[in-house]
């Protein structure tokens, strides 16, 4: 993580999910044999913990547990960072978590980008104010903005 996406995760555990904090967490291992690159979360929270940093060696692996997993981008929410948050919530279901919700925590959402992550309710855009990451609130879009964004496809 940089020095601007750090202190917005931070902030969001502190004050959104209480629970065992554990930075760049590794959601799968690098393996040249099956070319398959590593995958990491900027962290994972465990709800079911003291609330307090720890490391991936103090909890390795997510089986039964209460899981939110975030990424983070100091910018405007894109589809890079939706497929982070998609895919990093399905990694931690196929590992045996208990339950899991995946924040997606940028300084500002789109608007026509935001309807696309509605086939993933545990997908949650969350951003944070650029100048104070403290300051985070929760993105909903309203139900008369899902219908038509003015979308054209040719």
């Amino acid at each position: 993580m940089s020095k601007l996406e750090t202190p917005m995760t931070e902030a969001f555990w502190m004050h959104h999910a209480k629970g065992a904090y554990l930075p760049e967490y590794c959601l799968v291992r690098r393996d040249k044999k099956i070319d398959c690159g590593g995958r990491w979360a900027d962290a994972v929270i465990l709800l079911d913990e003291p609330h307090g940093r720890a490391n991936f060696s103090d909890f390795p692996t997510l089986k039964g547990r209460n899981v939110v997993v975030v990424q983070t981008k100091a910018s405007r929410m894109g589809m890079y960072l939706m497929g982070q948050a998609v895919f990093s919530a399905q990694l931690v279901r196929v590992q045996g978590a208990a339950s899991v919700r995946s924040i997606l925590l940028c300084t500002r959402a789109d608007v026509v980008l935001l309807p696309f992550l509605e086939p993933y309710p545990e997908v949650e855009v969350w951003t944070c104010d650029p100048d104070n990451s403290y300051v985070c609130k929760r993105v909903i879009l309203p139900e008369h903005q899902n219908q038509n964004l003015g979308i054209v496809i040719s």
